[in-house]
């Protein structure tokens, strides 16, 4: 097992999903789940998470097939966390029907020797508090450090938010999260704030209008792939944030990191679940990255 893999930090969850056509339960999902799926198609992973006794089989034979490592992946008495959504009509409103932690709620992350020296580390949509303390206990000074947050944390932990800046490489957020964190009124100012709190690369999203990479050198645009139709934009982000990462472990320019991220999230929601990603074959992933190397800027 080499170190030079991605490590990903996240939630396992039992999704329950309402879409205006579609209703679904039990379905396996959670930040961690999406990204490691998304990740493991150009990178080896290593998964940090918990999940109950409940926890079906079909999930964990699905770990066991796209992890390389599950050894800090804990199974302990009790029921999984699980979470409940309804989208509406317009796919950018979303209400939560229910959250219930679970054994999620007790959740301490304590990495294994061999975890403590990944050359990549993703520390996926999860409290603040939970990502420093993954932060804490790397032993690898050259791991690059790639954070994903959201408006939640934003508004209840922001001073561990600021803190896992602090110590991260490589910000994803979206637009309106990046004016929510810096009170800034243009994306490039939002850029500029988000560089000064710690991470000198900054990937705003902007959904079906693509994405903006901000470094200290230069500035990468990429269209967003069209979607015909969305079926289900749960765990989104998440793909992209597995995409992009892995995407570096393997030796990837970040241009191409962008690429495949936006064109594993585009798979995504064409889907319910991760069940789109899961089943996209090479040759549609390869159609989907040429149309986005003609659009980069």
């Amino acid at each position: 097992m080499t170190n030079d893999s991605v490590l990903i930090v996240g939630s396992i969850a039992l999704d329950l999903i309402e879409t205006p056509y579609e209703r679904k339960e039990n379905v396996i999902g959670g930040s961690t789940t999406y990204a490691l799926i998304a990740a493991s198609k150009s990178a080896p992973v290593s998964v940090v998470g918990v999940v109950g006794d409940d926890f079906p089989k079909k999930g964990m034979d699905l770990y066991k097939k796209y992890a390389h490592n599950l050894n800090d992946l804990k199974i302990v008495s009790g029921k999984t966390f699980r979470w409940g959504g309804r989208y509406r009509e317009n796919w950018d409103d979303r209400d939560t029907i229910y959250t219930e932690l679970g054994v999620f709620e007790s959740f301490n992350p304590i990495l294994s020797p061999s975890n403590q020296n990944r050359s990549h580390i993703f520390l996926a949509n999860i409290h603040p508090d939970l990502q420093q303390l993954v932060i804490d206990q790397n032993k690898n000074p050259d791991a690059l450090i790639v954070v994903d947050t959201m408006n939640l944390w934003i508004n209840t932990a922001l001073d561990g938010l600021k803190n896992v800046l602090s110590n991260s490489h490589i910000l994803l957020i979206n637009e309106s999260e990046a004016v929510m964190l810096t009170g800034q009124d243009t994306i490039n100012s939002c850029a500029r704030a988000l560089q000064d709190k710690g991470p000198q690369i900054i990937v705003i999203k902007k959904g079906s209008k693509g994405v903006i990479l901000f470094s200290e050198k230069d500035q990468i645009t990429i269209d967003a792939y069209p979607i015909e139709q969305i079926v289900d934009p749960t765990g989104a982000g998440d793909t992209f944030g597995g995409g992009f990462i892995s995407c570096l472990a393997n030796g990837e320019t970040m241009d191409e990191a962008l690429i495949n991220a936006s064109v594993l999230a585009s798979l995504c929601v064409e889907g319910f679940g991760t069940g789109a990603v899961l089943g996209a074959n090479k040759k549609e992933i390869t159609l989907r990255k040429n149309y986005l190397r003609d659009r980069i800027r």
